[in-house]
């Protein structure tokens, strides 16, 4: 008898496992590259991941999020199969479909367009015992322009050349990652620092908050640069935000901004990217209240800062929702 209950048991682990093995292998993975821990693509990816996650036994779809070096990582990693999706600035995606910047003579073909995200800023943080109150006054100083990989150190070169200044002529040019930049600007290794980023950001207020007091240097002038790159756009930050930097009584601070944007590759299934484009917007509220600084999104917006081809998946949704022809 307890031979038999034996047999019996191993004959139903067997076609348990047997039952989970098909289950995983059934199931559609999507990796969604973000940028660092404390930045918001971060927690961006990870809302987009619950979303999707919820419905598994509807779209048995397993997304994870994974940290990153930021857009130009997540578009090359996407280019090579290594990610499913990624998070990346609108500038960053319109250079690599175009072949330009990092991918000078090779464009990246395969890159898609699947919705918009938050509304980004060109943010330069700098210390007020520094004397930075302008662009200009970075000369002789070290500023940190982001880690080689990330989209903020693209921004931070262009708006350098804009204004014709060089670093390792005029200034020192450090590659810091974000996490890093605000306690080095607080220990005095660095005199300043960008970071293109949604609003309220934790970085930044780590860094107004030290004891080494600081500011949010407007970034104007840029007339030529918004000519020549349609990405861009004037923006403010609320510095309402942002209560202990040295010119939060300004109200609002003027810079370059550009849109957040999902990516895909033509070669991830259709399927997956129609199902995560479907949750979403369908669930936009609860998505917006994920993170503060995506509580900007409307529907309409979802479609704007598109430099790549739109996703049949995503464009296959939009049209069902009315939101394109």
């Amino acid at each position: 008898m307890l031979k038999k209950f034996f047999v019996a048991a191993l004959s139903a682990a067997v076609l348990m496992t047997g039952a989970i093995a098909t289950d995983a292998l059934a199931a559609k993975f999507a990796t969604i590259g973000t940028g660092g821990i404390t930045g918001v693509y971060y927690p961006t990816g990870g809302a987009i991941a619950k979303i999707i996650n919820a419905k598994k036994s509807q779209y048995n779809i397993r997304a994870s999020v994974e940290s990153t070096g930021g857009s130009k990582f997540n578009i090359n990693a996407i280019n090579k199969g290594d990610l499913e999706f990624g998070i990346a600035q609108a500038d960053t995606q319109y250079m690599a479909v175009k072949g330009l910047g990092d991918w000078e003579g090779k464009p990246v073909s395969k890159l898609r367009f699947v919705f918009a995200l938050a509304p980004e800023a060109v943010t330069f943080v700098a210390a007020e015992d520094s004397g930075i109150k302008s662009l200009a006054d970075v000369k002789g100083k070290t500023v940190n322009l982001g880690d080689p990989g990330s989209g903020n150190r693209v921004n931070a070169l262009q708006v350098f050349k804009e204004i014709g200044l060089k670093p390792g002529d005029d200034f020192r040019g450090e590659g810091l990652k974000p996490a890093d930049a605000p306690h080095t600007l607080q220990d005095g290794r660095i005199d300043g620092f960008f970071y293109t980023v949604g609003h309220p950001n934790g970085n930044i207020k780590e860094a107004t908050a030290g004891k080494r007091k600081c500011r949010i240097v407007p970034i104007t002038g840029m007339e030529k640069l918004l000519k020549e790159c349609p990405y861009y756009s004037m923006t403010k930050i609320d510095m309402k935000q942002y209560p202990d930097a040295t010119n939060a009584a300004d109200g609002t601070v003027e810079t370059l901004g550009m849109l957040a944007t999902f990516v895909t590759s033509a070669d991830v299934d259709a399927d997956i990217v129609y199902a995560i484009t479907k949750e979403v917007v369908e669930n936009l509220e609860e998505f917006k209240k994920l993170h503060p600084a995506l509580g900007a999104i409307t529907k309409e917006s979802l479609l704007e800062g598109r430099t790549a081809p739109l996703h049949p998946g995503a464009e296959k949704y939009f049209k069902e929702a009315g939101l394109i022809k």
